[in-house]
């Protein structure tokens, strides 16, 4: 199973951005990345009356939805930890999430001062690495908000 690395942050900070540059950074290395995206709040990426919501409805456990190129399924599954979902990335080689700040894997946390006061979770056994436009003082490596290049080195080396 491929490693699994979460991106932390507070609402607002940069999560999503940081994502996707991490995402070009690694793939321009040839590396296979898959992403988990955590929705506290749930989701649903069909529409009320297209065929496949319909199929849903009917009280399908599985649709998968497919055109050339591309799938998206949607599964009747209960999940409670990340441990849970790794069988759906098994020809990956990296696994990151956006969010999941209360699992018990490896965490980089983004912070900007401009957003918030204090960062998410300093005290975190499982953070790995901070990125931030302030200065902390933290016992993991701090990275800048553009060093993306940086970033993904220091990922490359103790994950990948």
């Amino acid at each position: 199973m491929p490693q699994i690395i979460s991106i932390v942050g507070k609402s607002e900070s940069g999560k999503t951005t940081l994502i996707e540059k991490l995402i070009a950074e690694l793939k321009s290395r040839g590396y296979r990345i898959g992403t988990i995206k955590h929705a506290s709040k749930g989701f649903d990426i069909d529409k009320k009356g297209k065929d496949s919501w319909r199929h849903k409805e009917a009280g399908a456990d599985t649709v998968v939805v497919a055109s050339s190129g591309k799938i998206a399924m949607v599964k009747n599954e209960s999940h409670e930890t990340l441990d849970d979902l790794e069988k759906y990335f098994p020809d990956m080689n990296l696994v990151i999430t956006e969010g999941f700040k209360k699992e018990n894997k490896p965490k980089i946390e983004i912070f900007r001062v401009e957003k918030h006061k204090n960062p998410l979770c300093p005290g975190d056994s499982n953070l790995i690495a901070f990125v931030t436009n302030t200065k902390q003082n933290l016992n993991v490596p701090i990275f800048g908000l553009e060093e993306i290049r940086e970033l993904a080195d220091f990922i490359e080396k103790k994950y990948l």
